[in-house]
């Protein structure tokens, strides 16, 4: 089972590629506060779909280019 993430789109500047943002909240081990992670993730968008702010789901893959290691599977919400 490969793996599944939800993200916010934040740059469509390139072709076919797109820059998700994954935020998660992690407790701190040893002081209990909670706190928030950024991941950035290159994703492949082979027909170029998705704009800025949209909210999608990606997919791990095979390596596609020296950045890019996921690819697009479905866009939730539009803006």
């Amino acid at each position: 089972m490969r793996k599944r993430v939800v993200g916010k789109v934040i740059s469509d500047k390139m072709n076919k590629t797109r820059v998700v943002v994954s935020e998660r909240i992690v407790k701190h081990p040893l002081y209990g506060k909670y706190l928030k992670r950024r991941t950035k993730y290159y994703v492949h968008d082979e027909k170029n779909e998705s704009k800025v702010n949209d909210e999608v789901l990606i997919e791990e893959t095979r390596p596609i280019s020296k950045l890019k290691r996921w690819r697009l599977v479905k866009i939730f919400k539009k803006q």
